[in-house]
């Protein structure tokens, strides 16, 4: 609700005389709401954002136009856009029926939708899908701050509405595995070296329970195993199987360090640094 004020000049002979100055109030009939599907997000996610904008009013609001940023803001002289628009993903509804799409134009900094309109003491709902690209901050704390501008020529004030997700802040282990050397006689040692890799901003710790399984096929009899260069024994550490050659590791003993994020202070793009851990398993075909 907004007040304004209004006053008027009677001019006579020469002489002006103002009136009193009458108030009013301006009801705003129209109010809009931005919510996102997912609370937080990882890079490469998809996003899913919903605009609903809502006409308590007599009469409808046809013409408006919805601006997006994508999530844009500023890391020194670098507007970043952690958001990029999934294309075709845009849909329209009226009091829940969905319309013919309309006409949407994104350059890669925003999103812009036209020709939206709201039916008297109804709605209108936009439904988009966005992918979080490397602009997107990571680490603990980091946030997407979505947000949208509703404007038309049929109301005074633009109407602007946000969203916030951040980042998942969890574990996120991927693991690979070599052998050294590739080519072993037979009755020769070969060594296994398992790779896990966290890129998460937390780190992997006991109360993960994180637990690599293998079956080596051929059979390794003896083995040694260490974790970080550090010597494992069985069956504290890790159990073994050298008839049919299962080799699992106690839940809790696989710890990762967490991973470290950069922003280049030139693009403005984030780049990952994972936390490691190795173990190797040596054994005698």
């Amino acid at each position: 609700m907004a007040t304004f004020y209004n006053k008027a000049t009677l001019s006579y002979n020469n002489n002006t005389t103002d009136s009193n100055i009458a108030t009013g109030e301006l009801v705003e009939v129209l109010s809009a709401t931005k919510t996102s599907l997912e609370a937080d997000y990882e890079v490469n996610d998809k996003v899913t954002y919903l605009i609903n904008i809502v006409n308590s009013g007599a009469n409808a609001f046809t013409g408006l136009t919805v601006t997006d940023n994508l999530g844009a803001y500023t890391a020194g002289a670098i507007k970043a856009v952690p958001l990029t628009y999934v294309e075709n993903s845009m849909r329209y509804y009226s009091n829940g029926v969905l319309q013919a799409a309309p006409a949407v134009v994104s350059d890669g900094t925003t999103l812009k939708v036209t020709g939206i309109s709201v039916p008297a003491n109804g709605n209108a709902l936009l439904a988009f899908r966005a992918t979080v690209n490397e602009y997107a901050p990571l680490g603990a704390g980091a946030t997407i701050t979505n947000r949208a501008t509703i404007s038309g020529t049929s109301f005074s004030n633009d109407i602007e509405v946000s969203e916030v997700v951040k980042d998942a802040n969890a574990v996120r282990l991927s693991i690979s595995k070599s052998i050294y050397p590739e080519t072993v006689v037979e009755n020769g040692e070969i060594t296994y070296t398992f790779v896990i890799q966290n890129s998460g901003s937390v780190p992997a710790v006991a109360s993960d329970n994180a637990v690599i399984t293998d079956s080596f096929s051929p059979i390794l009899d003896p083995i040694s195993v260490t974790f970080n260069s550090t010597a494992w024994t069985s069956p504290a550490n890790y159990t073994y199987d050298s008839t049919t050659g299962l080799f699992q590791t106690v839940a809790g003993q696989i710890t990762v360090p967490a991973a470290t994020y950069t922003q280049d202070p030139n693009t403005g793009k984030w780049s990952i640094t994972p936390g490691v851990s190795v173990l190797k398993v040596t054994g005698t075909i």
